[in-house]
């Protein structure tokens, strides 16, 4: 069941971001008079097709959810009646041309804006980033953090979750020297330190062990072992265990909180263990087999069941980001200008060689964060598009020939030429260009197996 909503969710996701960037395309073209003959989701055999519109444009449904296409009327690809050609692609001026290809990632970015905005809006909750243990002689330690403190802004830029405390570390690291965070004891005496940021592994950073890495720990709220919702069809559900079941005992080793089962769980994916369950005033004894499941820490085991939160208990532990539709706007759009430098100094990383290139993500990662994020509820699902869509208008924009931003590179030498690139170079270009992308793709996919037998 899980790996089933995984797959739809997956589905779901790109289908939103590849509708969103061939509808720039084609929205773009309409309105500059080009033809459009075809306006295509996913490649491949057509599982739904129909025609529309005074051009009777053909939309396409197809089985390989993969990207998509908008075909225009085109001289170079087949005859085109004398009556039509004003309308063909590419009897078009250098700025429609050069508008028609840049409208995908734009609207790509542009989406970012609106599904970060909903996200704003609606709100996001996340852990309060306070600080619990800090490890001597670490980073955090040697910058002067404290257990008890509470980061309230890294460089400027105010933190009311972790989650935003670590993306402004990452891209304080990636941009070189330290960062500048303000933090709040527990008394409320307000100061600043210095995280010295020169020595951190932009790939331990990629691969998300931010805060180990620095050497503290985020407080957490300690939670009684009751399991809430049971997952149908995950390993809890085949055990027998129910919602308000308490965890005693797992192999005999007492369990105090669900911090603890949590761990113990991961520890022993694939394992059959006995687990003493208080259950209506009686003691049952259940064999549970954790499932094994790939993580950025390698296989780990999980039952699927999650803990029952009294939401009164522990609730000084959370923050809600949440603002008005015009704030929200205003983040919105701070928020994807600061993911879209991020990723872009990363593809820099990766270039020069500073970060591995095992850091590229390929179909199954994205599909399991796309299951993952919308378990986690509309605010995180929508945070994942926009990252996602973010990722897909820089990576188009790239000057890979069959790419648009390699279509764009093509325009850029015909302003200097004065004329069009010619129809060898644009050839061989495309041969290079598809001998590229099937390497980057071959990569992220080893990248991906590598994570889940890795």
């Amino acid at each position: 069941m899980d790996i089933i909503s995984t797959l739809i969710w997956f589905v779901i996701a790109l289908g939103i971001l590849i509708t969103v960037h061939e509808s720039g395309h084609f929205l773009v073209a309409k309105r500059l008079g080009v033809k459009v003959l075809r306006f295509s989701v996913g490649f491949g055999r057509a599982l739904w097709s129909a025609r529309y519109g005074p051009d009777r444009t053909e939309y396409v449904i197809g089985a390989l959810p993969l990207g998509g296409y908008v075909k225009m009327l085109d001289e170079r690809e087949g005859p085109v009646a004398p009556a039509e050609r004003v309308r063909a692609f590419n009897r078009q001026s250098l700025g429609v041309r050069f508008a028609v290809v840049a409208a995908g990632p734009l609207a790509n970015l542009l989406f970012a804006v609106l599904a970060y905005w909903l996200m704003f809006v609606t709100g996001v909750t996340g852990l309060r980033p306070i600080v619990g243990e800090v490890t001597s002689g670490s980073l955090a330690d040697r910058a002067g953090l404290r257990a008890g403190d509470e980061i309230v802004a890294v460089a400027g830029r105010h933190t009311p979750t972790w989650e935003t405390v670590a993306q402004g570390v990452v891209g304080a690291a990636l941009a070189g020297g330290g960062a500048e965070i303000e933090v709040e004891s527990g008394t409320g005496h307000q100061r600043r330190v210095v995280l010295e940021l020169s020595g951190m592994s932009l790939d331990e950073l990629a691969r998300g062990s931010v805060f180990d890495r620095l050497g503290l720990e985020p407080s957490r709220p300690v939670l009684a072992p009751v399991v809430g919702q049971v997952e149908p069809g995950g390993a809890a559900a085949r055990s027998g265990l129910r919602t308000g079941d308490r965890i005693a005992r797992v192999d005999g080793k007492p369990i105090e909180d669900w911090r603890s089962w949590v761990e113990y769980v991961r520890a022993h994916g694939g394992r059959t263990m006995v687990v003493e369950v208080l259950r209506e005033g009686s003691v049952l004894a259940l064999d549970l087999r954790p499932d094994v499941v790939a993580s950025d820490d390698g296989a780990v085991g999980r039952i699927g069941a999650a803990v029952q939160v009294d939401e009164d208990a522990g609730a000084e532990h959370y923050a809600t980001e949440r603002y008005g539709p015009l704030a929200a706007l205003g983040r919105a759009v701070a928020r994807t200008w600061e993911v879209s430098a991020l990723t872009v100094r990363m593809i820099g990383k990766m270039l020069s060689l500073q970060v591995s290139v095992e850091n590229l993500s390929g179909p199954i990662t994205i599909a399991q964060y796309a299951g993952h994020s919308a378990r986690g509820g509309l605010a995180r699902f929508l945070e994942f598009l926009g990252v996602v869509s973010i990722s897909l208008a820089i990576l188009n924009l790239l000057p890979i020939p069959l790419l648009d931003g390699g279509h764009l590179m093509y325009y850029l030498i015909e302003v200097v030429k004065g004329q069009p690139v010619s129809e060898e170079a644009q050839m061989l270009g495309q041969r290079v260009g598809l001998a590229i992308l099937i390497g980057l793709m071959s990569l992220a996919f080893m990248n991906d197996l590598a994570r889940v037998f890795g």
